[in-house]
């Protein structure tokens, strides 16, 4: 593949809701370029960005995939993201390192919530859009009412450049409204095309969007809109010229229309990405303390890392994105964002599993490079004298979360190690240890998600691991006041054992423990304090309601004996042990339960079905505010246990339109309906665990 110049080079990224089509999109521009000799179908898995056996098997992208292609003497790298909202962190990797988003909608369905999500993602980056009605020849298939959807979800800009010829089985050609001709589509798959006259039967449809389209183009330009009044002639060089700042300062969103999988509409597209979106050389990014970047091809290397995977054949790969300078072969750079130094071997090319080698890859070309040690999504890469850093990329939170427990011991060994790899792959996971219960949590986007994550990790790394909900971590604690007392005294052949306490426990509800000492007359020497705390505190790990831990107790050691020969540290730590045991069990124990605060925003037709679930979710709402887009965000308080499921439960009663997050807040007392059913559950996982916490 050649080297191309900035100003020849244009980014686009494919989005568009789950099976719109854009890995058939993605695959007829590499056919329609020459790329490839045969066209892939998602179907027979065997396109060219569906190459990972989880895509194969299931007929979705889960990751993004970089389609380089030539045409019209101009580089285009096309990133196919996926549609589905658990892969987000792909959509937002693909949207830092591009200039232009294509937007695939369904002719049958209309705007979706993918293209709803797709829109607004594109809208926050500062992409340029062109929207794109695909699936023209199937059944069902509306272009008006499509355009009326997208009107009514984007605005009135936009605007049909193209009108289709025929729908569904007649679906043939479409009509270029700016130049008025007609064009068919060969029958063949080829992507080729003739020329015709526009079809009579379609002048007058014609004639009112080609209207519509000069009146918008016209309403940019004073000169041209005194003109349009005055019905004086208006060349189609000048609409053409005018149409391209239209679409440069966003008063018009170009649209298109087509059926990829019959390869038609492709050509005009790829005409529309290299006419509408910016070029790659008039991109300025910006650095972490706010300077800016130009893409100087001379200038000091700056490169951005936006994708890491883990090839079976090469090890770890990063995708990067040159903004300024040349990033060359078997050079030398520095890891700007770690302050290491790595040593550089063959950059290439992308071209979905394949790698093109490269001398270099130039400013504001996307390329990768294997096996470099510190490098991670979202590092900046330099020149060793460059220490310039470009902001990250930014993903979302968890929504759901998974306990992960390894199956065997050779599986524990390798577990942590594969997570680890598993999250520099896709940071849009998180892994954590919980303190309390021990248990490993993966947490992501939504099911699907982790599930396909642990399911590569299995397969790449042969751990095999069993999931589960994540215990909730309760605790126990105290709700009066008591004194205890116990005497640890063993008797037998060799030396004894004697240790005497009395302990005074009270609620203590602002901190979690405190140990004081009012001993009078030496009844406990000083010596043994220590043993009384370490005592105190291995009873305060697992609780007599559930064997959960017990907080919000203060302890005082107030009396107690001791024997001049049997008294050992050892024996102190076991009468202290026992008494708080005891002084527990007399001072009213309570069971306690994490609660969460949450935000939840959904459109305002979802809103009463939230609340009823929300509801019956034990959830104490705090109140409301109204959004932008019809949307109101709900703020709740909700425990923890009730909402363990909530990514899923959210998706499925607002069509996956609302969103939630939640973070923890406080322990309040569990209502006594319930305590039952959690002991039995604690009971119940001691025993898996073969091992009694009481």
């Amino acid at each position: 593949m050649n080297n191309y110049p900035g100003d020849r080079i244009r980014n686009v990224g494919l989005f568009s809701h789950g099976g719109a089509g854009k890995t058939s999109m993605a695959e007829a521009m590499l056919f329609d370029t020459k790329a490839i000799t045969r066209l892939g179908r998602v179907e027979d898995g065997n396109t060219t960005s569906d190459f990972d056996p989880d895509e194969i098997n299931r007929r979705i992208s889960v990751s993004s995939a970089v389609i380089p292609i030539e045409w019209n003497e101009t580089k285009v790298n096309v990133i196919d993201a996926p549609g589905y909202t658990d892969f987000l962190g792909e959509v937002l990797s693909a949207m830092r390192v591009i200039e232009g988003a294509v937007i695939l909608v369904d002719a049958s369905a209309g705007v979706e919530v993918g293209t709803e999500q797709a829109w607004r993602l594109a809208t926050e980056n500062g992409l340029r859009k062109i929207l794109f009605v695909n699936k023209m020849d199937r059944d069902n298939a509306d272009f008006r009412q499509a355009l009326e959807s997208l009107r009514e979800a984007f605005g009135k800009n936009v605007a049909p450049l193209q009108f289709p010829i025929g729908s569904a089985k007649d679906f043939r050609g479409i009509v270029d409204l700016l130049s008025n001709t007609a064009t068919v589509f060969h029958d063949n798959q080829d992507g080729g095309f003739g020329t015709v006259p526009v079809p009579d039967d379609l002048k007058d449809d014609c004639d009112h969007f080609r209207q519509a389209l000069i009146e918008s183009i016209a309403e940019h330009n004073e000169d041209l809109m005194m003109r349009y009044l005055e019905d004086e002639p208006i060349s189609d060089e000048e609409l053409a010229t005018e149409l391209h700042n239209c679409i440069n300062d966003g008063a018009v969103i170009p649209l298109l229309c087509g059926a990829v999988t019959a390869n038609r509409g492709i050509q005009p597209l790829l005409n529309a990405i290299v006419d509408f979106i910016p070029a790659a050389s008039e991109r300025t990014e910006e650095t972490a303390d706010g300077q800016s970047v130009s893409a100087d091809p001379d200038g000091p290397l700056v490169a951005f890392a936006f994708k890491t995977v883990a090839d079976p054949h090469v090890g770890r790969v990063n995708f990067f994105r040159v903004f300024s300078g040349a990033f060359k072969s078997h050079s030398q750079v520095l890891n700007a964002s770690k302050g290491t130094t790595e040593r550089i071997g063959q950059v290439f090319f992308l071209k979905g599993k394949e790698h093109v080698s490269a001398e270099e890859v130039g400013s504001g070309d996307i390329g990768g490079v294997a096996k470099l040690a510190s490098v991670a999504t979202s590092d900046t890469l330099t020149d060793p004298g460059t220490a310039t850093t470009l902001k990250p990329i930014s993903f979302p939170g968890s929504a759901y979360e998974t306990a992960v427990h390894p199956k065997s011991k050779s599986d524990l060994d390798k577990l942590s190690q594969a997570l680890t790899r598993m999250q520099e792959e896709d940071p849009s996971l998180t892994i954590s240890r919980d303190p309390v219960t021990g248990e490993m949590i993966v947490g992501g986007l939504g099911e699907p998600h982790v599930q396909i994550a642990l399911d590569r990790m299995s397969r790449r790394s042969g751990v095999n691991v069993e999931l589960g909900l994540p215990r909730v971590p309760y605790r126990e604690t105290i709700s009066s006041k008591t004194l205890a007392e116990y005497k640890h005294k063993k008797q037998t052949g060799g030396a004894g054992q004697y240790g005497h306490v009395f302990l005074e426990l009270e609620p203590l509800p602002e901190e979690d423990f405190e140990f004081s000492v009012k001993v009078v007359g030496g009844a406990v020497p000083k010596n043994f304090f220590p043993a009384v705390e370490k005592g105190v505190r291995e009873a305060l790990i697992a609780g007599p309601i559930a064997g959960y831990p017990v907080v919000n107790v203060h302890a005082t050691l107030t009396d107690g004996s001791y024997h001049d020969v049997d008294s050992n540290e050892m024996a102190f730590k076991i009468a202290a042990k026992e008494a708080f045991k005891k002084g527990v069990l007399d001072a009213h124990p309570t069971l306690l339960e994490p609660l969460m605060a949450m935000k939840v925003t959904v459109p305002e037709a979802y809103l009463g079905d939230v609340m009823s679930d929300l509801n019956t979710k034990r959830a104490h709402v705090n109140g409301m505010t109204s959004g932008t887009h019809g949307t109101t965000t709900i703020e709740a308080i909700v425990p923890a246990a009730e909402i363990q499921r909530y990514a899923t439960d959210l998706r499925s009663i607002t069509q996956a339109r609302g969103t939630f997050a939640a973070e923890f807040s406080h322990y309040e007392p569990v209502p006594p309906h319930l305590v039952e059913r959690i002991k039995d559950e604690a009971a119940k996982a001691a025993e898996a665990n073969g091992h009694s916490e009481h």
